[in-house]
């Protein structure tokens, strides 16, 4: 580690940051009671919890807030790493925390649990501009706080949307762009007429990609009604999103990235002359719509609680067409409607000694998977095409979950404090085949009769010590476990995953100084982990492995020169191991030893430089470095992602036209500013041939190239 921790103190010496107003405590409970806070009070971290998290404000996502993908907008903060598979940050984009993949982050919208029940997948293209109605977002790292959902094993992204504006506004928002990229967005709001307020807005963006044939098409709308009183305050919210993107997830091979990097394979097929054609309706095409309803209450002597309820439906397709090699080519179209439902709950108690709350949830998952054969063409047949539509699976996939989970913040003296946590998770899982399906085919294999119960006991306790006003210590252990996918259940039996996370950090908090230090030693026990390998449907093939483990530290911090030059920077220095990695290759079962564990870099580093002229006018270079790592487990050398550093130069330029205008911004956002060819992701996959009365391993690698230089410029308008 000497050579990255070198790079380190020469490139970050002189630049101490991450935004001041990341270390402000967000949580409700404060002198004067935010009713706004009391949705998610309970389970976000609050400046005396032992974890390690940031927050970004409103004002913080705004900046860079020009149609791009929530993960994007995430890039910057500490131990984070993201991608984008059209390569211009639009469409499907994706997350790691602590080089742990989105399954593994847990993702609540008000407390309420967004990640997919079967695949714990985070689907953000569902929700298009949906940074736009976003008030704060907390990013935990690690374990965490319980939260709803299932257990957080990189960390857990808390979003609170709009509170409700005490004014009436009306706002445009105009995009465009590289790559095509428009998007418009008309917001509003009433502001409160008699204790009621309602507000709202629509946003479409459209952008043709990077990346060949991967554009995106996309709406949405959000609308909150909101009642409040003294003690009282209920909000009804509606949001929905339908993505329709081009397919472009299949990633381009080593050779074709050195001489086509935006080759894109999805829907290629020949005529009969052999002519290379691509097909039109390569698509997804999802529909997804949230209703949520909170009802936040204050009562006498520090109680308040929280109770809401909540409504997804989501329901949509992606289209293929498939080659036959020598039989028939094919299209089909697989479908996913679902529901997911449920209620959640807190009640908290504020006292000069303690801070506590219990909470829950009780959600409920019903899911359909179906497909059909759109068209088939039996190049052998005198019949030279035909048209039909026929189901070749029919399945379901229903989930339960409660959970209960129960906080304490206990004030031993003026200066320690003792946090205690408490959860409880029951889930039970069934899939199958539908009840009224006469198929038998291929993909209900491992479904017929899945039928699994957990129960999950999570502790988590801590040390919160205050040195001074302005240095704090804390120490905090966490227990989690995760149960399968519905993926790894078709593809074996696996068991759950188990983590112990130990946490031990320092804050600092001055005047012009913010800083943080944590240390942390994650230790997994049966963590499932990539093989390489494709089930017959194409998904990715996880195995449960022995012990592995992550150590490292995270460095984040923001230092005021004066009043025209803030610099922020933060890093994350790690080692991210499998003890003893055994797997088969060339027909034998082979250790490996101690391999890296996959898509997991050493180090991440992080820098903003603010540059503010004056008070109308910001100038950011956003930079991030990004060491290597490798796709597979065995650590194959083919298998190793070079190391990449981006720059990006934000504008934006806040106009006063007091006759016109309560509020004008201008902003300008160049991504990859020097141009520079990467990739931020990719896959492994292996397979064996016979040969010789001899087992051989062949390996092959994949790649998501991200676009080089590209321009974003948007122009909000607030009356």
């Amino acid at each position: 580690m000497k050579k990255y921790l070198q790079f380190v103190l020469l490139v970050s010496a002189p630049i101490l940051a991450q935004d001041v107003n990341n270390s402000k405590n967000l949580d409700s409970l404060t002198s004067i009671l935010n009713l706004e806070e009391v949705t998610v009070s309970a389970i976000k971290a609050k400046n005396d919890t032992p974890v390690s998290f940031v927050n970004l404000s409103k004002e913080n996502i705004e900046k860079t807030n020009l149609a791009q993908d929530i993960p994007i907008l995430l890039k910057n903060t500490p131990s984070v790493v993201t991608h984008s598979d059209a390569g211009a940050g639009i469409g499907y984009s994706s997350i790691r925390i602590r080089g742990s993949d989105q399954t593994r982050v847990n993702v609540t919208i008000n407390g309420i649990p967004y990640n997919d029940s079967e695949s714990m997948q985070v689907y953000w293209v569902d929700l298009p501009d949906f940074a736009s109605s976003i008030e704060n977002i907390q990013i935990q790292r690690g374990v965490g706080t319980s939260t709803n959902g299932p257990g957080a094993f990189g960390g857990s992204i808390n979003i609170q949307t709009n509170s409700a504006s005490e004014n009436p506004f009306f706002e445009i928002n105009n995009t465009l762009g590289s790559f095509g990229t428009v998007k418009n967005s008309v917001g509003f709001s009433t502001g409160f007429i008699d204790n009621f307020e309602l507000s709202g807005r629509v946003s479409r963006i459209k952008s043709d990609g990077y990346i060949d044939r991967s554009g995106s098409n996309l709406r949405s709308y959000f609308l909150q009604g909101v009642y409040r009183d003294e003690n009282t305050l209920i909000k009804v919210l509606n949001f929905a999103g339908h993505e329709i993107t081009d397919q472009a997830w299949y990633g381009v091979d080593s050779s074709t990235l050195e001489t086509n990097r935006k080759y894109n394979m999805a829907g290629e097929y020949y005529d009969e002359f052999g002519n290379t054609l691509y097909y039109e309706d390569q698509v997804d095409n999802y529909k997804q719509n949230h209703l949520q309803i909170h009802w936040n209450q204050i009562y006498q002597n520090g109680w308040n609680s929280n109770f809401g309820i909540h409504f997804t439906n989501g329901k949509g397709f992606f289209e293929n067409y498939n080659l036959g090699y020598g039989s028939s080519d094919y299209i089909d179209r697989r479908w996913l409607d679902n529901d997911f439902y449920g209620i959640l709950y807190s009640l908290n108690k504020k006292t000069e000694d303690f801070n506590a709350n219990i909470g829950g949830s009780l959600n409920k998952y019903n899911g359909l998977h179906y497909g059909e054969y759109l068209w088939y063409d039996q190049i052998n047949s005198t019949v030279n095409q035909y048209d039909f539509k026929e189901k070749f699976y029919d399945d379901f996939g229903d989930k339960g979950e409660f959970n209960i989970y129960a906080k304490i913040d206990y004030y031993i003296t003026d200066k320690l404090t003792l946090y205690g946590d408490l959860q409880f998770r029951n889930i039970k899982y069934e899939a199958g085949i539908s009840a009224n399906s006469t198929l038998t085919g291929y993909i209900e294999d491992g479904f017929e009769n899945l039928d699994k119960s957990f129960n999950f006991f999570n502790p988590k306790f801590g040390l919160f010590y205050n040195l001074n006003d302005n240095n704090n210590l804390f120490f905090s252990f966490a227990r989690a476990h995760r149960e399968p996918t519905r993926t790894d259940y078709a593809n074996g039996n696996p068991n759950e995953e188990k983590l112990d996370d130990f946490e031990l950090g320092w804050k600092l908090n001055s005047n012009n100084l913010a800083l943080s230090l944590n240390a942390f030693y994650m230790i997994y026990e049966d963590q499932l982990v990539l093989t390489g390998q494709r089930d017959i449907n194409g998904y990715e093939i996880r195995r449960n492995i022995g012990e592995s483990y992550r150590v490292g530290i995270e460095f984040d911090s923001s230092i005021k020169l004066n009043n025209k030059l803030n610099i922020e920077t933060n890093f994350s220095l790690s080692e991210n191991k499998n003890k003893d990695f055994y797997s088969t290759f060339d027909g034998n079962l082979k250790n490996f030893g101690n391999t890296d564990l996959a898509y997991s870099p050493n180090l991440i580093l992080n820098n903003i430089l603010n540059f503010n002229p004056n008070k109308k006018v910001l100038i950011s270079l956003r930079s991030k470095y990004v060491s290597e790592q490798f796709f597979a487990q065995t650590n194959s050398p083919i298998s190793k992602l070079e190391s990449f550093f981006i720059n990006d130069i934000n504008f934006v330029h806040d106009i006063d036209l007091p006759n016109i205008s309560d509020d004008i911004k201008f902003k300008v956002l160049v991504n990859n500013l020097f141009d520079y060819k990467y990739s931020a992701y990719g896959g492994y996959y292996s397979y064996d041939i016979q040969e010789d009365n001899q087992v051989k391993t062949y390996e092959g690698t994949y790649y998501y190239p991200q676009s080089g230089i590209n321009i974003l410029v948007g122009l909000d308008v607030k009356f």
